[in-house]
């Protein structure tokens, strides 16, 4: 069974003083890991609390928080009162994109966290593991024994972080041409890597016993690279809800203020649609949100923040304006910030749209992002995992670039704190053909159309396709400096290829092939651009030619 604190002691003066009644209540409060009914603290509660008593029990876990969490929405409240953007949607339309974000292009997203110990199926893990119908259960028990011997809180002591050297991490990243990296600041398993003063499960106190966010901003920033973080703090209301089906650890209140709220998720229709999200959320819990979210912004002054979709929640939009308005003004003082959402937790235009896993079909007029990862499985570290290639990865920001986005590429390294050698070796060579072609992703634009050839991509979140084999017809294009920048996803066996979309009105006067040193030859025709480029010049995953033209294509 896991340890329990032990029971305070039973005063009887109490009963005495304070009358029959208040001294069963005072019994009662005495006794905090044993249920009304003298069951083990472990016991279901799915059935014997409501959602608000689930609350409530989380409220007093975390009551010794409240005098800083007071601090911290009145720095929220000033923040909103010192400068351009007031905490409603109306001045919040008119927030605009610093252009450090649009020329960007590139960055690394780090999923990083005790779910790497376990190391199965995916960064969920720690949800899944306590539904009996999953894999996850079924290895979890196998491998661990039942629940009330090894929760998910138990895995902390081997998340060490032992060889962990965030000056290589960031060195690393700058090799692979990111211009911003961002740090998972707190999962939804509700463990901070970061030294929050609402919480004591953090990696300050425990696992690393080191402020992760804070030693890697320095290595980041060090690189000459932005830096970021990501909060999926506010679906840690319901993330642990099946453990309260189960004997665990989820619903003994001596760790309400670990497995949080554990409210029963209701959702209908999916949970995407939030509009149909009944989950039951507290006042008290959004304050907590925004609390722990104003931490970030007042501690470590991210340049991008990234909110998991369940920010959409109804619950959720008024404390999201209130810190979006304090952000934003801190960020008019230091060169412009990002804040990123999904789905339609906010409105166009206020914030940076995210797509995950997911691209758009066409050109978007505002900068928007992409988030994938090289695992094929999770965004965080697992075992016998199998990786994306690089070409996949190059074709995929080709595609996303062309449309005016940016591509955050995630890894998940190990809980000692190293970076597989699959994904490094992914990353060394996307950096490698950046190097090469850089100028054509980096403070780039859009041209008239995003691309030709027969492949494109289905729009939406979860539609990716990157196993999908592109040919030597699918072009994709930028723009910078008056060049016009064809990015050719394979190469002719041919020869020779044409570009349609390039007309004998663009007058072509140079075309070149960067990275090489030889002529291309070609031709301006009625059906497009002929390319005479002989043969492959080694085995890239994608070739980019400079077209320069009479009158530019700025």
């Amino acid at each position: 069974m896991a340890a329990r604190p032990a029971i305070r002691p039973f005063r009887p003066r109490a009963v005495i003083r304070r009358g029959w009644l208040a001294g069963l209540l005072v019994l009662a409060s005495s006794m905090p890991f044993l249920t009304m009914a003298g069951q083990q603290a472990d016991a279901p509660t799915a059935k014997t609390l409501t959602p608000e008593q689930m609350d409530q029990a989380w409220q007093r876990a975390t009551a010794r928080y409240a005098p800083v969490r007071k601090e911290l929405l009145a720095k929220v409240a000033k923040a909103d009162a010192q400068g351009p953007f007031r905490p409603d949607w109306s001045s919040l339309l008119k927030y605009q994109p610093p252009a450090w974000f649009g020329a960007a292009k590139f960055g690394i997203f780090i999923h990083w966290g005790v779910y790497a110990v376990p190391a199965f199926a995916n960064e969920w893990y720690p949800r899944n593991m306590y539904d009996h119908t999953t894999r996850e259960y079924a290895h979890q028990v196998a491998t661990y024994g039942s629940l009330t011997k090894h929760d998910y809180k138990d895995f902390i002591p081997d998340f060490k972080a032992q060889h962990w050297h965030p000056d290589a991490w960031a060195r690393l990243f700058r090799q692979a041409g990111a211009r911003y990296v961002i740090e998972v600041a707190e999962h939804s398993d509700g463990f901070a890597m970061y030294n929050s003063r609402l919480s004591r499960w953090t990696a300050v106190h425990m696992g690393p016993k080191r402020d992760v966010v804070a030693a890697l901003e320095k290595a980041v920033r060090a690189q000459g690279l932005r830096f970021g973080l990501s909060s999926h703090r506010a679906e840690h209301d319901w993330f642990f809800d099946q453990g309260r089906d189960i004997p665990s650890d989820v619903n003994n209140p001596a760790y309400a203020d670990f497995y949080g709220p554990a409210e029963p998720h209701v959702t209908q229709d999916g949970d995407q649609d939030l509009q149909q999200d009944w989950t039951y959320v507290s006042q008290a819990w959004v304050h907590d949100w925004l609390a722990r979210t104003m931490e970030l912004e007042s501690y470590y002054h991210p340049d991008l923040i990234y909110l998991d979709w369940w920010v959409g929640h109804p619950a959720f939009r008024q404390a999201l304006a209130d810190f979006l308005a304090g952000y934003y003004n801190d960020g008019v003082r230091r060169g412009g910030v990002v804040l990123t959402y999904k789905l339609h937790a906010m409105p166009t235009g206020s914030a940076i749209l995210d797509v995950e896993r997911g691209q758009l079909a066409g050109i978007r007029a505002q900068p928007w992002q992409t988030d994938t990862t090289i695992s094929n499985s999770s965004w965080g570290y697992v075992k016998h995992d199998t990786f994306r290639s690089a070409a996949d990865i190059i074709h995929l920001l080709a595609d996303v670039v062309s449309k005016n986005g940016n591509l955050l590429l995630d890894i998940g390294p190990k809980p000692d704190g190293t970076i597989v050698p699959q994904e490094k070796s992914v990353l060394l060579k996307i950096g490698k053909w950046l190097a090469t072609n850089g100028q054509a992703i980096y403070g780039s634009h859009p041209w008239r159309v995003y691309g030709e050839g027969p492949t494109t991509q289905s729009a939406g979140e979860f539609k990716e396709n990157l196993g999908q084999a592109y040919t030597a017809e699918d072009f994709r294009f930028t723009r910078k400096d008056g060049v016009l920048y064809a990015i050719e996803l394979g190469w002719p066996a041919s020869g020779s290829v044409t570009i349609h979309s390039v007309k004998p009105s663009d007058r072509v006067r140079e075309v070149r092939l960067l990275g090489s040193s030889e002529a291309v030859h070609w031709q301006s025709t009625p059906k497009g651009l002929v390319l005479h480029v002989g043969a492959q010049p080694g085995h890239a995953a994608a070739y980019v030619y400079a077209i320069r033209t009479a009158h530019g294509h700025a």
